[in-house]
């Protein structure tokens, strides 16, 4: 397992695990060589022995690699090292889709339709390369901290081949298309589906099919009739209910031909959000599915059950880690390409899970009892029909006005449940009250069904938003969105960047009345500064010159100056004037001395004994050739001479020229050694 600090390809360092997935570990990390952050996601130990993982790891970016687009989480790098195989992702700062629509209960059709928008686009990149995503979902998208929608985590994403009709059945099941959960043939029709589904969460706060296990909710897709969106969000335009149900039809014909359909009347519904102009072609949708007498005899010679999937804990890099697990996101285990082979049955998966409740009550190949039948009057006497059997139902209650505890007290007694979907404003309940319920009272319901219900925060209030960390802009959309108004003020800030969000008041969560204005402090960023001069400052006033003006000194040298005296300041890293932020470092160089020794003589010259000599001409010459010091025209001898500050040289020669009376001259010449200064 990797940790903070360490390295990948001696390139990329692991700053923290923000992530993972059935297959693998998701980290943070800094690219030393470009200077960013990255997401690298690294397969998982238990598998990367297994070929058959290894290779879907590696497909995963060579399907991905290239796609470059605005709304798809771009792929940087892939590699193995020391039996670990990775790939380099691009890091978003921002939340999954899935967390956004957890936080906000569900979306305005504005901001549902321009992710949508962004996703289709995404999508219709990828598309344009026949690469089918297969696994489009909340968890798969994410929203960073600027707004922008981008795709991500193209692990079952496959190049469009003939040999797609058998290629396993993977994505999640909440989301997954009928063909996906019969394991039929895929295209880019099976990515509208998934698109449809997850418009219907955006705009509903739920996904329209749900149950207690994968195949249950398989089976749904298969057979069911969906809710239209309209009875959980009834100010939705009309538009943008058929455009949810022309994505999401059972019959892959019905549905829009090709992503850029989709585009065309996703953008048309923001001019005239409630026109009626989504066509939805007629036809039979496709409803139970009648079991054939040779699945029958498969189901019975089936001895075991596959194992259900493990839920998976994949959550992709966000701006915060979400602590809850996730829901389940995967309805076949990829072991279980080793486990289960049944040729010739598109149906294998979800048949071995009907025989549960269907063969194996009815028919009782598992040792029970079998159930008496009706006997059929029809030529179809021989099939199955996998529609659910009756069960027992009851009147729904009236739970507005209770508390969550009354009700579900009063539920319960019923045999129903209740969770509780969100908060809202209400001037005619008491804050802790039930406001509204999604199945009317008197409604029959089976019994064990579960009721959404929303409690009130009061006459006029609502719970405020959370937009610490947005950028400024999109934090006051959000608060805008939510009914309130925003005022900003500005601040300087070491930790957070600048334009995002420091805090609000009131703070994230705290009820509130619509109109009421939210403040968010935004960060200007470190604070500038002016750097002072300290040039030959003594070091210790030049230092405390630095930290008043809110710099850090981080180091310093010493060098030799022949003309800043020792312990001055020689140099600043950063030169006077110029503006850095606040707690910048700087380092110093102060002054050590001179380096030079210096030296002294003191001779005395005299003249030779002859009455020719007229006078005299003296030179010092130090011993490096460089002449010191001259005096000329002397003419009384014995003469002294002394020389003072003499650099870095410890003897000389003196030279005397001699003029003598008849215009000659002669030269004399005697070695000194000087005297330590």
């Amino acid at each position: 397992m990797l940790s903070a600090g360490m390295f990948v390809a001696d390139r990329y360092e692991i700053i923290g695990k923000i992530g993972a997935g059935g297959m693998s570990d998701v980290y943070k990390a800094r690219d030393h060589i470009l200077g960013r952050n990255v997401a690298i996601k690294v397969l998982k130990q238990e598998f990367s022995e297994d070929v058959n993982f290894v290779v879907k790891f590696r497909t995963e970016a060579q399907s991905a690699a290239g796609l470059e687009h605005p709304n798809i989480v771009n792929i940087y790098d892939v590699g193995s090292e020391s039996g670990m195989h990775y790939i380099v992702m691009e890091y978003v700062e921002g939340v999954t889709l899935k967390t956004y629509i957890e936080k906000k209960g569900r979306l305005t059709y504005k901001e549902a339709v321009s992710i949508a928008i962004q996703v289709g686009r995404g999508m219709e990149a990828a598309h344009a390369k026949n690469i089918i995503h297969r696994d489009i979902k909340p968890q798969n998208i994410l929203i960073s901290t600027e707004g922008k929608a981008k795709v991500t985590d193209f692990g079952i994403a496959r190049a469009v081949s003939n040999n797609t009709i058998s290629a396993d059945v993977m994505g999640s099941v909440h989301y997954a298309s009928p063909e996906q959960a019969r394991n039929g043939f895929v295209n880019d029709k099976s990515d509208i589906y998934s698109l449809g589904i997850v418009m219907y969460e955006m705009v509903t706060g739920r996904v329209p099919f749900d149950g207690e296990t994968t195949v249950a909710i398989a089976i749904q897709h298969l057979q069911e009739e969906m809710v239209v969106p309209s009875v959980y969000a009834q100010d939705l335009p009309i538009s943008l209910e058929k455009i949810i149900l022309k994505c999401t039809q059972k019959s892959a014909d019905r549905r829009y031909a090709n992503i850029s359909e989709l585009l065309r009347d996703l953008k048309e519904v923001l001019v005239n959000p409630n026109a009626d102009f989504v066509k939805i072609s007629d036809g039979s949708q496709n409803r139970t599915r009648v079991i054939s007498e040779g699945e029958v005899r498969e189901i019975k010679s089936a001895r075991t059950l596959p194992p259900e999937p493990k839920k998976e804990e994949y959550a992709y890099p966000a701006k915060e880690q979400d602590e809850e697990e996730e829901e389940e996101e995967g309805f076949l285990n990829p072991r279980l390409e080793k486990a289960v082979t049944i040729g010739g049955i598109l149906a294998a998966v979800i048949i071995i899970g009907i025989v549960v409740y269907l063969v194996g009550n009815i028919l009782g190949i598992f040792g029970g009892t079998p159930k008496k039948q009706k006997e059929p009057d029809t030529q179809e006497s021989s099939v199955i029909n996998t529609e659910k059997a009756k069960t027992e139902q009851v009147a729904m209650i009236k739970v507005m006005g209770m508390t969550f505890s009354e009700a579900k007290s009063a539920l319960k007694e019923k045999g129903l449940g209740i969770w509780e979907a969100g908060k809202q404003a209400s001037d005619e309940y008491e804050a802790g009250q039930i406001m509204s319920q999604d199945v009317e009272e008197g409604a029959m319901v089976d019994v064990h069904t579960t009721i959404n219900v929303y409690i009130s925060t009061g006459a006029g209030e609502i719970s405020v938003p959370n937009v610490e960390g947005y950028d400024s802009e999109a934090a006051i959309n959000m608060l805008q969105d939510h009914g309130f108004l925003a005022d900003r003020r500005y601040e300087y800030s070491d930790t957070v960047a600048s334009g995002k969000v420091i805090s609000q008041s009131p703070s994230a969560e705290s009820p509130a009345k619509k109109g009421d204005t939210v403040q968010i402090v935004v960060s200007q960023g470190k604070e500038a500064v002016a750097v002072p001069g300290v040039l030959n400052k003594p070091q210790e006033e030049a230092v405390h010159m630095l930290t008043q003006a809110g710099l850090n000194v981080t180091s310093t040298s010493t060098e030799p100056s022949d003309t800043i005296p020792k312990g001055n300041v020689i140099n600043q890293s950063i030169a006077e004037g110029k503006y850095v932020d606040r707690g910048t470092g700087i380092t110093l160089v102060i002054s050590s001395g001179s380096n030079k020794t210096y030296y002294w003589t003191k001779f005395t010259v005299s003249a030779p004994d002859s009455d020719d000599v007229v006078s005299g001409d003296i030179v010092l010459i130090g011993s490096n050739g460089t002449e010191i010091q001259s005096w000329e025209n002397i003419r009384k001898f014995p003469h002294t001479i002394t020389a003072n500050d003499i650099e870095n040289c410890d003897s000389g020669t003196i030279k005397v020229t001699w003029h003598l009376s008849d215009g000659s001259t002669s030269e004399q010449t005697q070695n000194v050694i000087f005297n330590k200064q």
